[in-house]
């Protein structure tokens, strides 16, 4: 069996403010708004969903990696669109990867990074 997509769900206390961040801050695309949860297309079959936080009652945080070659395409973006809480660009000798880490306005951690290491797949099947 192979998958179609993958979404990850985070929760959040403010449905309208998540939408801003998603939308206009990280410039996804919404492709479902359930009501209570609003679905962005990551990729062509990756997603970040958002949800009402009483959806989720007592979940542990997760931290949400996006893969991207333009890690600092991302950071002007981001900021651009006046957000701050993203750490600057670094590359991370220990991981072989440049990234940046962005706080959604849930406290969600999201990171978005560019593999460094030769046996990263990029996604491809083996």
């Amino acid at each position: 069996m192979i998958p179609q997509a993958l979404i990850t769900f985070l929760p959040s206390h403010d449905l309208g403010r998540s939408a801003d961040f998603y939308t206009d801050v990280l410039n996804l695309s919404l492709v479902l708004d359930q009501g209570t949860c609003l679905i962005y297309r990551v990729t062509e079959s990756s997603f970040i969903g958002v949800c009402k936080r009483d959806e989720f009652g007592d979940a542990e945080p997760v931290i949400t990696t996006i893969v991207a070659d333009d890690v600092d395409g991302w950071y002007r973006q981001i900021t651009g669109a006046g957000w701050s809480d993203v750490s600057e660009p670094e590359h991370s000798d220990t991981y072989k990867l440049y990234h940046i880490w962005i706080t959604d306005p849930d406290g969600n951690k999201l990171e978005i990074q560019r593999f460094d290491d030769q046996d990263w797949a990029g996604g491809t099947q083996t």
